[in-house]
């Protein structure tokens, strides 16, 4: 959940900073702008932690470093199309799907007890996904929707 923080930190500075600078709360830059700062954060960390993130690949899928590269590549795009007016809404609709698949992996990983950050078996296991994962990708598919396709 420290990622959460991330989220919503950015996302109250951009609405306070809205409203000081431009003398109105404009929620849809503020949320795009905290969902977009998040995404590329979590994308730069796919090449921070490219051990860890390839363990969390199911077994059955090949090229896992391919993969994690190209998720992170994806991350960083993703943040970046959000803040594309013209493109937020397809951006956001792609990035719900990313965010449905990329749980597979999640599984997986709580599974086999991976800690991402050290690339070994030492993480909490499916603790972490019932009680920081699930609730976290509830979070993000309902803030990309509200932000990214609701309020566009």
């Amino acid at each position: 959940m420290k990622l959460l923080a991330i989220l919503f930190g950015t996302f109250i500075l951009a609405l306070l900073g809205t409203k000081v600078f431009q003398g109105s709360w404009n929620l849809l830059f503020s949320g795009n702008l905290g969902m977009a700062v998040f995404i590329i954060f979590t994308g730069f960390s796919h090449f921070k932690f490219q051990k860890g993130m390839a363990m969390m690949i199911p077994d059955f899928i090949p090229a896992k470093m391919f993969w994690v590269y190209c998720t992170g590549f994806i991350e960083i795009a993703a943040g970046i199309g959000l803040m594309i007016p013209s493109i937020r809404e397809f951006t956001a609709v792609l990035l719900i799907i990313f965010y449905i698949l990329v749980f597979v992996a999640n599984i997986n990983s709580s599974k086999k007890k991976i800690n991402i950050f050290k690339g070994n078996y030492t993480g909490p296991g499916m603790k972490y996904l019932y009680q920081e994962r699930i609730p976290m990708q509830i979070i993000l598919i309902a803030w990309t929707w509200y932000f990214g396709i609701y309020l566009h």
